[in-house]
């Protein structure tokens, strides 16, 4: 055997992650029952939800791999500048997993590194992992699955998952001391300002703020929930930000590599009238669940929230918007003066 779970779960603690646990691979197997438990709560989702079934196999695609290492990173250590987390999920704006100069993906390099080092055959995918990363997480011990979905430790839900696949028959379970969530507690599901939510542990993706400002919801102009969407321009954080079990646990105190240089560009105004090299070389390569040639997907989105947030210092930027290159971005900042007009003339709006 090449190293020991002891060796492991020492290292990776060692290279920046917070916690760390060892599971044998034939544990995913659960993860297709969870699956088949949300399908059957909300049929609807199946063509999503199916999409992930190669998850409770790693085998099928790796069939040397006998167990699967899950470590948690914490990113709530970090700030956030200028109120930026009312327009933009926290897990977005610090999102390490493509950006070589963050923990994050310095403890991912340094990790690899070592499991090479020691002869162990791995595999990993640090944009969305390789195997269901917070069924794995719960598995190992190192924290729960709340009823708004999200994985938490002792220390709240704003962690990153990172899982690797390896070659040796391993395990190693923490104790997990996290409590459960209340029965009678529906906090998170009554905040959901879309629905999503629509009960404990059952999302509807189709209908999540998040899915519908990143790789979803194409045309607002059409959407029934864009109005429900609210203040949101990427990603949500409403049902975490409620919980009762995230109160203090973001502590802040440390720089996220390149947040602040980003910040200058994130106000709505900056958005709706950035020139597209800004969008595609600065914005795009930190909010990348956006691609590349749909960058004024940014503005569409930015002009939603001004729509549903209106304050009259947005007015330039929507009018200009009007003339934008993009013809997506005309379309929708004409409808947006439409929209606001009626209200203006106290019409009503066809929501």
């Amino acid at each position: 055997m090449a190293v020991t779970t002891e060796d492991l779960v020492k290292k990776a603690k060692e290279c920046g992650y917070d916690k760390c646990g060892i599971i044998p691979v034939e544990q995913m197997a659960g993860y297709a029952d969870s699956l088949d438990e949300r399908e059957e709560r909300l049929p609807e989702t199946k063509e999503f939800y199916d999409k992930f079934r190669p998850f409770a196999d790693p085998r099928a695609q790796y069939p040397w791999v006998e167990s699967i290492i899950v470590c948690s990173f914490r990113y709530g250590r970090y700030d956030i500048p200028g109120g930026l987390d009312k327009h933009y999920a926290k897990a977005y704006l610090t999102d390490g997993r493509r950006n070589a100069a963050s923990g994050c993906w310095k403890a991912g390099g340094r990790f690899d590194e070592y499991l090479e080092e020691r002869g162990v055959r791995c595999a990993s995918s640090r944009d969305f992992g390789l195997t269901a990363l917070r069924w794995a997480a719960m598995k190992a011990g190192i924290g729960i699955i709340r009823k708004n979905n999200f994985f938490y430790t002792e220390r709240g839900s704003w962690n990153h998952l990172e899982a690797f696949l390896i070659g040796e028959p391993l395990e190693y379970i923490e104790t997990c001391a996290v409590r459960p969530c209340p029965d009678g507690c529906s906090l998170c599901v009554k905040a959901c300002p879309t629905g999503a939510l629509c009960a404990p542990y059952t999302m509807n993706p189709a209908a999540c703020a998040s899915a519908l400002t990143t790789w979803s919801g194409w045309d607002l102009t059409t959407e029934p929930l864009r109005a429900k969407m609210g203040r949101w321009a990427y990603g949500c954080d409403v049902c975490q930000d409620v919980c009762p079990f995230n109160r203090g646990a973001w502590s802040g105190g440390e720089e996220f590599p390149g947040l602040s240089e980003l910040a200058k560009h994130l106000p709505l105004t900056e958005i709706v009238e950035a020139d597209y090299d800004t969008l595609k070389n600065i914005v795009q390569p930190a909010f990348w669940y956006i691609p590349a040639d749909k960058v004024w997907r940014y503005k569409t989105n930015a002009l939603n929230v001004m729509l549903n947030d209106y304050s009259p210092e947005y007015l330039p930027a929507i009018k200009k918007a009007c003339s934008d290159e993009a013809e997506q971005v005309r379309k929708m900042a004409a409808w947006v003066l439409t929209k606001l007009k009626k209200r203006e003339a106290g019409g009503t709006e066809a929501e």
